[in-house]
């Protein structure tokens, strides 16, 4: 599993409830859904990270 880094997020407060719904609706921490939402637009994008083990592609 990647090391995770802790940093500060300034968001909208609405913004905020409507991803802690979602969270909620999915069974996620609001943490976990913000990450999966970033995840979800790096492949998008096609710039998701490359994962350093091998055996970690998902």
């Amino acid at each position: 599993m990647a090391k995770k880094k802790a940093f500060a997020l300034r968001i909208n407060e609405d913004m905020l409830k409507a991803i802690e719904r979602w969270a909620a609706d999915e069974f996620r921490s609001t943490n976990g859904q913000i990450e999966w939402m970033l995840m979800q637009s790096l492949k998008q994008a096609k710039r998701q990270p490359k994962p350093k083990n091998p055996d970690d592609v998902s």
